[in-house]
């Protein structure tokens, strides 16, 4: 079955910077706000998203054109191992991007409400801090030290999370 075929419904997105993109709905059901939008009948035209750039609403439709065309869990118990196994390394490559575009990324894929992006984007940003110290973790998030609380509020909070420093 191909989710790509000529007879299956557009959907229009609309960038903040004016980029339009026409996905398959197959692929725009990813995102369950979208989802609802379709729903209730609120998706004929082109669906506006005001507060996401180009460049990410480009990664997330590939991310969502990915998982769309591979077989769910729910669809077949006898799941080809090669088709998960392919997912995950899809994963691990898409990752594979600076900061700024993870963060951009986690921030779309919340407010269009697709969770399993959002859970390989904090997978991917608790990887790539985990065993750093707090200097190391502020660079990597690009957090100026004024970000931060005051010496007295840091030593409450780690007194209060002293488990986390162990």
């Amino acid at each position: 079955m191909s989710t790509s075929s000529s007879s299956s419904k557009k959907i229009v997105l609309k960038s903040a910077d004016n980029e339009t993109f026409e996905i398959d709905e197959i692929v725009a059901l990813e995102s369950q706000a979208i989802k609802n939008m379709i729903e209730d009948e609120c998706a004929d035209n082109v669906i506006p998203l005001g507060n996401i750039d180009s460049k990410t609403l480009s990664k997330i439709i590939e991310y969502c054109k990915k998982h769309a065309e591979s077989p769910k869990k729910d669809d077949n118990a006898d799941i080809d191992e090669k088709a998960v196994e392919d997912l995950k390394s899809f994963d691990a490559e898409f990752a594979k991007v600076d900061m700024p575009l993870i963060q951009d990324i986690l921030m779309a894929a919340n407010f269009l409400n697709i969770d399993n992006l959002i859970g390989l984007m904090c997978r991917t940003i608790a990887d790539r801090i985990k065993g750093k110290t707090p200097e190391e973790i502020r660079k990597i998030l690009n957090i100026n030290k004024n970000d931060l609380l005051s010496p007295e509020q840091e030593a409450k909070a780690r007194e209060e999370n002293s488990w986390a420093f162990d």
